[in-house]
Formats: C-alpha cells, structure tokens, sequence
C-alpha cells in the first residue's frame, strides 16, 4: 500500500474542485484497507472514505488519511432457481456493474443504469432512478470498522434504507469502510415501468421489445438528455433531493400553484419535484462568479472555476429562494468535505 502526502484531490472528485489530502491511499483489497486504518490508527488520524467522488463537494483540504477505496471483483454467491446473488467489490463502477449484470442475463438494475459512482457508494445514498431504488436490489453488505479494523456484515434492516438515506448518513457516518455489497438479481425479466418519464420513452415499442436491456437504453438516453457529462462540464449531478412533505402541505401548494410536480411516497406523504421548484423561482441556466446552473436540467449545479465558495454560494442562494416562495426547504444530496453548508 502506498501512502501519498498533500495529495491533489482536483482529478478525484467529478466537480473538479481543489483540494489537498494531507495523507492519500488507494486500496484494492481488504488486506490493504485495514493496513490504510491501521496506517490511521496509530497517528491518530480522521479517515475520509472516497469512492468515484461523485456526490461531493470539496470545500477545502483534508486532514488525516483519504481514502479511496478501488476494490473489484464479482463473484455469485447464490443460486436459487432464477434468483441470483452477486456479490462485488466497493470500489467496482456502478454503471459497468449494471451494464455487466444485463450482459449475462442477469436482472433487476437496468432502472439504475448510468448513475454515477462506485458500488461501494450506492448503499450510503441509497440510490434510486426511474421508479426503483437500490435497498429494493439489496441483500448484504461488508464493512470495516474504522475504528477497529474489523469486519461486520449489514442486511437490509441494519442499513435502515430511506429516500437517499440510509445507517451510514446517520448514526455510521464516518464509521465503516465499505468493501462489498450483495445484490439480489434475477434471471427472469420483471420490468419497472411505473416512472411516466420511462412510460412515456418506452411508449411506441410492442410488448414484445420491452426487455431490460430496452429499459436500461432507455434510461441511458434519458439521464444524458438531462444530465451533463462531469468530464465536459463538472457536476455532482442532482445536487438537492427532492422533498417530501406532508399530503396536506403538498394539497395547499398544487392549489397555489397549479402547475405543481408531485409523486406519490409512503406514508401519507407526497414527494415535490426538486427541480421544478428551482425552475418556478428563476435559476435555470443563471450562470455567475464560475458557477451555473445547467440549462437543461435546474438540479443540476456545474463548476466553472470560481471554487467551492461560489458554488455553495449559489446552493444557497436556491435552497433560500425555493423555502421563501414555496415554504419547502430543499436538502443538498452531495456531501460537503472540508467545510460545512453556508
């Protein structure tokens, strides 16, 4: 294992902020990481866990140990009739992953496809896309203690699976190391057809055409219509959930607002599209000081140079002009390194 010190972190996080780590290790294994905890351990110092650096914001530099965790593998842990296990490696691409998973006639991600990021970080965010999220695919995951160096196994329950949440947002964040997930699959196709934006990009194919590779392609096609490519034009992706809020509340604002965007969510609640919002008080395509918001899609905050400070400038400029209009507070989805929310 090689340990860097004052490492650039510009190339490692897809908003190309700047950044340094005082202390950097790539690990490929699990004998790696625990000798990167160890590493740790025995200075006394803060350990971050880095995937694809997808879904941050790097606020400034990093004291102790980065770590970047690039461990792969795929391996099938259970075969039952047509139900699959597969377990893979952290630090494997999540989009290759599903692109993998339907080149061997294996189902059940193709809603998931081209979401950025590593496996290792889909569980922490719990993600989801076009109708399906990741804890409805989950059977297990392994985790390294930070603090120890030892090894535990989570089920679905222990990770307590919510919109983009999850055990490791609350109470273990900062606390484990991921280094593999369990995925449950099948080899029968079960389609997930519910999202009307998927409905509707599927509507003119026969019954007969709608595989899941037919799903995934659509998919594909639909996120890189809204989303910009972070090699081309740096982004985190959808930097705000959308909320979700009482039937009632969601009840008064379609009668204010009648053009108002919603979905159904369990329990009573009504989940308000995040980027609507945005778009009704004016922010999409405002660009300014380096930062913009993409023109295409109003989730979706791009870095232009001007730094972390103006892009969590603009943030909160949105995040105060959506609550003072709609009475909705919108929450950032990427974590902030380095610094806090302004």
């Amino acid at each position: 294992m090689d340990i860097r010190h004052d490492f650039e972190l510009r190339a490692f996080n897809t908003l190309a902020l700047p950044g340094r780590a005082a202390h950097f290790a790539t690990v490929t294994n699990l004998d790696e990481a625990r000798a990167a905890l160890a590493f740790a351990r025995e200075r006394g110092l803060a350990v971050t866990v880095l995937g694809a650096g997808s879904n941050v914001v790097l606020a400034g530099d990093l004291p102790g140990l980065v770590i970047r965790v690039a461990i792969g593998g795929r391996e099938l842990v259970a075969v039952r009739g047509d139900h699959l296990e597969l377990r893979v490696g952290a630090g494997e691409d999540w989009p290759a992953t599903v692109e993998y998973c339907l080149a061997q006639g294996w189902y059940g991600l193709e809603n998931l496809a081209l979401i950025p990021g590593t496996v290792g970080a889909a569980p922490v965010q719990n993600i989801g896309a076009y109708g399906v999220e990741l804890a409805q695919r989950f059977v297990a995951l392994e985790a390294l203690e930070i603090a120890t160096g030892a090894l535990r196994r989570f089920d679905r329950e222990q990770c307590a699976f919510g919109y983009r949440d999850s055990f490791f947002k609350g109470p273990g964040r900062d606390r484990w190391l991921i280094t593999s997930v369990t995925l449950a699959l099948s080899r029968s196709p079960n389609l997930v057809l519910d999202y009307p934006a998927l409905r509707a990009a599927l509507a003119a194919r026969a019954a007969s055409a709608l595989t899941p590779a037919a799903v995934a392609a659509a998919v594909c096609a639909l996120r890189r219509a809204r989303l910009p490519d972070p090699a081309l034009l740096p982004n985190a992706g959808s930097f705000f959930e959308n909320p979700v809020v009482p039937a009632d509340q969601a009840q008064a604002l379609a009668a204010q607002f009648p053009g108002l965007v919603t979905f159904p969510a369990p329990g009573e609640r009504v989940k308000l599209a995040a980027a609507w919002l945005i778009e009704q008080c004016g922010w999409k395509g405002v660009a300014r000081d380096g930062v913009a918001v993409h023109d295409r899609q109003a989730l979706v905050l791009i870095h232009r140079g001007g730094g972390a400070g103006a892009l969590l400038g603009l943030a909160g400029a949105i995040r105060a002009s959506v609550r003072a209009r709609f009475g909705v507070e919108l929450i950032p989805e990427p974590r902030i390194l380095g610094g806090r929310w302004p």
